[in-house]
């Protein structure tokens, strides 16, 4: 005998979930978009997320013991991942530019005999320094690493696929190892609040249960732990780009650079050179 099909929920509680989910689809497209060139956009994004929502909140069965939310927010990224898949990543422009260093770099290189720097680039294409770094992060935003997914791939598999240049695979390999580092090494709170809110894609409510403390204070502490992060990071591979503490010579200080110290300790370099598990399994 066949088990009885689920019926949909009654419209005032389709229309209660889909009004309680609104500010969760935006949340998730706000903190996505935090991760994407500025060109990506937000009400193409929206309008993914309100669809999927929608969908949820039609097939939400509270029985099966997951919350709505939870249930919801995995839907709504899936629905803005494939939203992101039929995108191109990058303006024409951008692409275009890329195109025409590698061009002059490569030109340059077999005319030295060695790696030309950004100088001599910008000089062989008649730009400034200021440009060329503009440029660079244009194309960093559009390929830049999620903080969650990186162990899984997740993002390996949204990006369209294009040929990267040696130089271009051994650095992304070193930014995913400095920041797998820098997520291991966090101070043990912080941790718990980044592996559960970005990896588990735990509610807040859950993890501020498990710490003793507020929802608030654990939006605190996501934020601190996501600064701390990227100066981890950017001390180990653009110091210029550390933000500056309040005290230099006070404690806060001193463990901050005694963090940066044990991330930067936490692996060889040839281990964090080493091929990804998501290269491994497309190789």
């Amino acid at each position: 005998m066949n088990p009885p099909t689920k019926l949909p929920p009654a419209r005032d509680e389709y229309e209660e979930l889909v009004h309680q989910g609104v500010p969760l689809v935006g949340h998730i497209v706000r903190e996505t978009l935090t991760r994407l060139p500025a060109h990506v956009s937000r009400d193409e994004l929206m309008s993914a997320g309100f669809a999927a929502l929608a969908q949820a909140a039609k097939a939400y069965d509270a029985e099966r013991g997951a919350g709505f939310f939870a249930y919801a927010s995995t839907r709504i990224r899936g629905a803005i991942l494939d939203e992101l898949r039929g995108m191109d990543w990058a303006s024409r422009s951008v692409r275009r530019r890329e195109r025409q260093i590698d061009e002059v770099r490569e030109k340059l290189a077999a005319r030295l005999g060695r790696t030309p720097n950004d100088a001599e680039v910008a000089e062989g294409l008649g730009l400034s320094q200021a440009e060329i770094d503009a440029h660079r992060g244009d194309i960093s935003r559009a390929s830049v690493m999620s903080l969650q997914g990186f162990d899984d791939g997740t993002l390996d598999e949204v990006l369209p696929t294009r040929t990267l240049t040696p130089e271009a695979v051994i650095e992304r390999r070193e930014r995913l190892a400095y920041l797998h580092d820098a997520v291991a090494t966090l101070p043990e709170r912080l941790r718990v609040v980044v592996q559960g809110y970005f990896f588990a894609e735990r509610p807040m409510v859950d993890i501020a249960a498990e710490l003793g403390v507020t929802e608030s204070r654990v939006s605190q502490l996501r934020a601190e732990a996501v600064k701390l992060l990227k100066d981890a990071l950017n001390a180990a591979l653009d110091p210029e780009l550390v933000s500056k503490p309040a005290k230099p010579n006070g404690c806060a200080a001193r463990r901050r650079e005694s963090y940066f110290a044990e991330v930067a300790a936490h692996r060889t370099y040839a281990a964090r050179l080493a091929p990804t598990p998501a290269e491994i399994r497309t190789a």
